[in-house]
């Protein structure tokens, strides 16, 4: 079943949270693909398909595996300061 589009959304907002919360201020740690749709209970085709959506963006940076998979998810450098951002707007 495909992902609505409030769906995608959300996908895409709990990927960027999930990486910005793991990274901790180093942008050079990457999580595991696995690792996140595991974490965040996303089906495989949603999580590929949010970080594909958030790599266009330049928000996150993705190594691919073969069949369309994330290997490792990073941060880029305009999505730290996208999520930067939003936590200085909540305070």
């Amino acid at each position: 079943m495909t992902a609505t589009l409030r769906e995608r959304q959300i996908y895409r907002e709990r990927v960027l949270t999930a990486l910005y919360e793991a990274i901790e201020g180093n942008r050079l740690l990457g999580v595991p693909g696995r690792k996140l749709r595991n974490d965040l209970l996303i089906p495989e085709e949603d999580l590929a398909a949010a970080c594909t959506c958030l790599a266009g963006e330049g928000l996150i940076t993705v190594d691919w595996e073969p069949g369309n998979t994330p290997a490792m998810v990073s941060l880029a450098h305009r999505g730290i300061r996208r999520m930067e951002a939003e936590e200085e707007e909540r305070d």
